[in-house]
């Protein structure tokens, strides 16, 4: 054998596979990618800051507002001038309630109905008696005419000498005498059916109507409970089966801080913010100043008329307004308002300068910002820094910072 060939069988093949190591390696990679891939997202987690949870508040375009300056603010309550406890006008157990709360009611409409049987019975008893004081009545003309033709007929003997003046004189006092009681009669049957018409009184007593029209807010009796349009000092009598609202005359009733009184006048247009409804402005406008004050809180009372009717006004509720000057308010504006509207719980004041943070892609942007002079309610006008559809925060006050990670409270 030559020597070549030895040394070509000592050599090693690498091109064929080892035993086993084709099944081994892409399982033994697989394990260690998922390894680093569960320490890469580990590591990117812990080394992130944790979130701040806030509020936001979106700021607003200045050209659905009043370009109106408020000279004054103040809050008040939703009130009616026209609300009724309805009650029966006696007492008495009801029997049927008609009503539900929130249920629109006509005036006249029947709200509940008592029990009526002696009521009842009590009308029938009068009325048997006027048509027994009807019978008399008839009775006693019958009998006067027989009187007056009787003494017509003694008259008339008398005058041919074939009566005497005793049987003339009887005749006259029988006629006489049946004239007065046919007098007494029909009074007696006037006064019966006077005392008929109380008696009707009494049965539709037992009827309760809504005195106006307006909403049913409360629902205060069920069938079977006692009604009195007079309380009787105990529990298990009810003095109302409900009470009525007349919606059409919501205003608002706010305090006016005695200082700052002068500021409002009468007429003087109001912009009115329901506390549930932040974002509408109700136009509105002074009714009155009551000329009183509240020596323990030195406020004056203004009446405020709604000049917007909507179903979603109801009774107390909490309102914010903002008095207008009733001067600029005949002026109309040369140019549209400039800037955004954000809440003043937004702006905060950092080294003399006016400041928001602004919440995007889940981090905080603290902004310079500039602002105007107009306010709606609790909002301010920011002229520049902030544009419509940022969303500022407004809590919490502590702990923002630029480029921290922030979330919205849900």
């Amino acid at each position: 054998m030559k020597k070549s060939d030895l040394l070509n069988q000592l050599r090693i093949d690498r091109s064929a596979p080892a035993a086993g190591s084709g099944t081994r390696t892409p399982l033994v990679l697989g394990v260690v990618l998922a390894v680093l891939v569960v320490v890469g997202v580990a590591a990117y987690f812990l080394g992130r800051d944790p979130a701040l949870v806030v509020e936001t508040a979106v700021a607003r375009t200045l050209a659905s507002q009043t370009t109106q300056a408020s000279v004054l603010d103040a809050t008040g309550y939703i009130t009616a001038r026209r609300l009724a406890t309805v009650s029966a006008k006696i007492t008495g157990r009801v029997q049927t309630v008609l009503i539900e709360e929130g249920m629109r009611v006509e005036q006249g409409q029947v709200l509940a109905t008592l029990e009526d049987v002696d009521a009842k019975a009590q009308r029938a008893l009068g009325a048997a008696r006027l048509e027994s004081a009807r019978s008399q009545l008839a009775e006693i003309r019958t009998n006067l005419a027989n009187a007056e033709r009787e003494a017509e007929r003694q008259q008339g003997l008398a005058e041919r000498k074939l009566a005497s003046a005793q049987a003339i004189d009887a005749a006259n006092t029988q006629a006489a005498a049946l004239r007065g009681r046919l007098a007494s009669a029909q009074r007696e049957v006037q006064v019966a059916e006077r005392s008929l018409q109380i008696l009707d009184l009494d049965v539709d007593n037992t009827i309760v109507r809504a005195p106006f029209s307006g909403v049913i807010t409360v629902k205060a009796a069920q069938p079977g409970e006692i009604i009195s349009p007079l309380s009787a000092g105990g529990s298990f009598t009810r003095t109302g089966i409900g009470t009525i609202v007349d919606m059409d005359s919501l205003e608002i009733e706010v305090d006016v801080n005695e200082n700052f009184i002068g500021r409002v006048q009468p007429a003087q247009p109001v912009e009115a913010t329901l506390n549930a409804y932040p974002d509408w402005k109700i136009p509105a406008e002074v009714i009155a100043i009551i000329p009183t004050a509240d020596r323990s809180k030195a406020t004056v009372k203004v009446r405020i008329a709604i000049k917007l009717k909507d179903a979603r006004i109801v009774p107390d509720m909490g309102v914010r307004v903002a008095f207008l000057d009733e001067k600029k308010a005949d002026a109309a504006p040369t140019e549209p308002p400039k800037g955004v509207l954000v809440p003043k719980a937004a702006l905060r004041r950092e080294s003399d300068l006016d400041v928001v943070y602004v919440l995007s892609d889940e981090r905080l942007r603290r902004q310079v910002v500039i602002l105007g002079t107009l306010s709606a309610g609790d909002a301010r006008q920011v002229l520049s820094g902030v544009v419509a559809g940022d969303r500022v925060v407004v809590a919490p006050a502590d702990g923002l910072a630029d480029g921290a990670a922030a979330s919205v409270k849900p």
